[in-house]
């Protein structure tokens, strides 16, 4: 199985480490695009198996997955100037973009998924969102396989990706905004702002956890530390009187635009 990564940016580059590192695809078998040799050069430094070509369509040629990993405006000037055999599976990070613009140019029988990756790929940690188009059930659990190694990757329509994404892609940035919240609130109370940051990140983690190993939900784990007349149900209560809640729900809501 070889693939074809196109863009060694931010995202392009970080799925091409995480692939090197992963069980599934070898070093050997993937090839990076990009136009700048810089961004090659730095990523065959880390990984040198890696394959590198500043021309797409040299990239393409063996290739049984095309990773698209550039901007949303750039896909359809790479499109035209690449063509994708039948056999090949296309594969788009590019947010926005629907199927039916990428059918506009590879045409209604070529199987395409749709990614959306978050940032914390960077550390194989990424929550995943995958749609597909024209797949096999065996497409569609290798497309899961590799990118679960990159954290956690999940099936949805394509009807759903932009709620999912303003839960994800933009969430993590929310999520950050609690720990930058926190920290700011630890610093005022006197707590350097590097043991803050730890203590709080942390505590976002081990939530996090609890969530995912135990298949439980948020309301049962806020019940264990809010005691009658304890100060976590004080604070807790703070957050609601201040609009926390329906502030998350409209940030949501509001990064929900496909």
């Amino acid at each position: 199985m070889k693939v074809a990564i196109i863009g060694a940016g931010n995202m392009g580059g970080v799925i091409a480490r995480g692939l090197a590192q992963g069980t599934i695809i070898p070093a050997s078998d993937v090839t990076v695009a990009d136009p700048f040799s810089g961004n090659l050069e730095t990523l065959q430094a880390d990984y040198p198996e890696i394959r590198v070509t500043t021309e797409n369509p040299k990239a393409i040629e063996d290739a049984d997955i095309v990773i698209l990993a550039v901007k949303p405006w750039l896909i359809d000037q790479i499109l035209s100037v690449i063509r994708l055999e039948p056999r090949q599976v296309l594969v788009s990070i590019a947010g926005g973009v629907t199927f039916e613009q990428l059918v506009n140019s590879v045409g209604p029988e070529q199987t395409i998924f749709r990614l959306i990756p978050n940032t914390a790929i960077s550390e194989r940690q990424s929550m995943t969102l995958i749609a597909s188009r024209n797949a096999s059930k065996e497409q569609e659990q290798l497309m899961l396989d590799i990118f679960n190694e990159l954290g956690m990757a999940m099936l949805i329509p394509e009807s759903q990706m932009g709620a999912t994404t303003a839960l994800t892609s933009c969430g993590i940035a929310y999520v950050l905004k609690y720990i930058q919240a926190a920290m700011q609130a630890g610093i005022e109370m006197g707590v350097c702002p590097k043991d803050a940051q730890k203590m709080v990140a942390q505590s976002v983690k081990g939530a996090a956890e609890l969530i995912l190993n135990n298949d439980t939900h948020p309301s049962v784990e806020i019940d264990k530390v809010t005691t009658p007349g304890g100060i976590t149900i004080k604070g807790i209560n703070e957050l609601d009187h201040a609009g926390f809640t329906s502030a998350v729900i409209k940030a949501i809501k509001a990064g929900n635009v496909e």
